[in-house]
């Protein structure tokens, strides 16, 4: 490998360079071998012998795959990734469910988020820009794959909700009780920051606040957690 190739992939590293080069890592045995055998259009492959890989890939050098790993203890492949821009047609919202993460903070719950929305089959996920970044390697090994099956958006939230005709639900400790909702085919569910919640902004658009209920004294329950319970009641009664 030369040394141009090893740090193009070193700066990816680092999400101005991910946005700069339109482009991310997936590293991680069972992660790339699941989007492999569903036919992920990875650009490029990087792998050491101890990978045996369903497809064609670039074989490597332990060394090498340690100086451009994103890891301490590096994974015996890695896989680069095309950051395709994707734009919310008019009044999308409006039909399915949407799930739409405000200012989250932790890669690590925007991955389980994405994760919740592969398994209950929302529409589309939409990020605020200012949320952690979708295709951070600790985002993208929390969503397990789900981030290839999930439609994602980033998009300022505020104007995409002015607009939309489907109700608009909010995660909220002063909420309405979960259990009170009804099953919806169209519906948006807004999570917000673990520390600050909603923003004003999106927080003044909600139609509804919907909480859990609380039995014990903890503070409060993850979004991603809080996020999978009220989907978990909006899609009960759906086929």
């Amino acid at each position: 490998m030369t040394k141009a190739e090893i740090q193009r992939l070193r700066d990816l590293r680092e999400r101005r360079h991910r946005q700069a080069q339109g482009r991310f890592v997936v590293e991680g045995e069972k992660v790339v071998r699941e989007l492999l055998a569903g036919g992920f259009p990875f650009d490029e492959v990087y792998a050491t012998d101890a990978f045996e890989s369903p497809v064609p890939v670039r074989r490597i050098a332990p060394p090498e795959m340690m100086r451009i790993s994103h890891f301490p203890t590096p994974s015996p492949v890695l896989a680069v990734g095309r950051i395709e821009e994707r734009s919310l047609e008019p009044g999308a919202l409006n039909r399915g469910l949407t799930l739409a993460l405000d200012g989250i903070q932790d890669p690590g719950n925007v991955g389980t988020l994405v994760r919740i929305a592969d398994w209950f089959g929302v529409d589309r996920l939409v990020l605020s820009p200012d949320s952690a970044d979708l295709f951070s390697q600790k985002a993208i090994n929390a969503s397990m794959g789900s981030f290839a099956r999930v439609s994602w958006h980033i998009a300022d939230l505020a104007p995409l909700l002015v607009s939309a005709t489907a109700p608009i639900l909010g995660c909220d400790l002063g909420g309405d009780d979960a259990r009170s909702l009804k099953s919806a085919a169209d519906a948006i569910v807004v999570v917000g920051s673990e520390g600050r919640g909603l923003s004003p902004a999106v927080r003044s658009l909600l139609q509804r606040r919907i909480t859990i209920r609380r039995r014990g004294r903890a503070e409060s329950l993850n979004a991603a957690v809080a996020a999978g319970i009220v989907i978990d009641r909006l899609t009960q009664d759906l086929p």
